[in-house]
């Protein structure tokens, strides 16, 4: 069975700042007649930019987990929580379900996104050929599912706001919640930077 053409095979380009299609465009001229931006068939060195950012991210969620996010202060009392204490303190106070919530958004999301991109990288770099079309599944979860890991970042913003309002309590943000926030950051960059076309490019997939 034929396979339908490919938008390169059939001289069409799109601009990855604005979306313009472009037809039968030059090599001199490969510039978007709507804004400007430099135009290429494939992100160039797509696969080296998302290694490098997910090898970045994982150095970092070390860190992220090992340091103190949330400092809580009241009389007498003062309190470091890390990600996974402060996942245990949500549990043994009842709030089971939030617990369950951040586990998942604050460990379980990160580490599934840096095996899931892993995955997606090393196929376009071996040219795997199978499984098409649960790759660029892959992809859309990814993308969908990346945005949920800044939840922690949101909940120690949020309680730093409110409790301020107290003259009693106070929350103050600890290192890592910035260490944290870099993982979210570099992931979503590192899938940003990868090309989802390179899954049906093989090896030449970056180019």
């Amino acid at each position: 069975m034929n396979q339908p053409p490919r938008a390169r095979d059939m001289g069409l380009l799109a601009c990855h700042v604005c979306g313009q299609i472009s037809r039968n465009v030059k090599a001199e001229s490969m510039l978007c007649p709507r804004c400007g931006s430099s135009l290429h068939p494939r992100k160039p060195n797509s696969l080296a930019r998302s290694w490098a950012l997910l090898l970045t991210a994982m150095l970092l969620y070390l860190p992220a987990n090992l340091l103190p996010i949330m400092r809580t202060a009241s009389p007498g009392d003062i309190d470091d929580n890390t990600i996974l204490s402060g996942v245990v303190e949500l549990w043994n106070n009842g709030s089971w379900d939030l617990a369950i919530l951040v586990f998942t958004a604050s460990i379980v999301v990160p580490a599934l996104k840096f095996v899931a991109l892993s995955l997606l990288l090393l196929s376009c770099q071996r040219g795997w050929g199978g499984w098409v079309r649960g790759r660029v599944r892959l992809y859309r979860v990814l993308e969908f599912i990346g945005y949920w890991s800044m939840l922690d970042v949101f909940v120690v913003a949020l309680l730093t706001a409110v409790v301020r309002f107290g003259s009693l309590s106070k929350v103050e943000p600890l290192p890592g919640v910035i260490f944290f926030s870099l993982v979210v950051v570099l992931t979503m960059l590192a899938s940003k930077s990868f090309d989802p076309r390179a899954i049906w490019d093989g090896k030449d997939g970056s180019k």
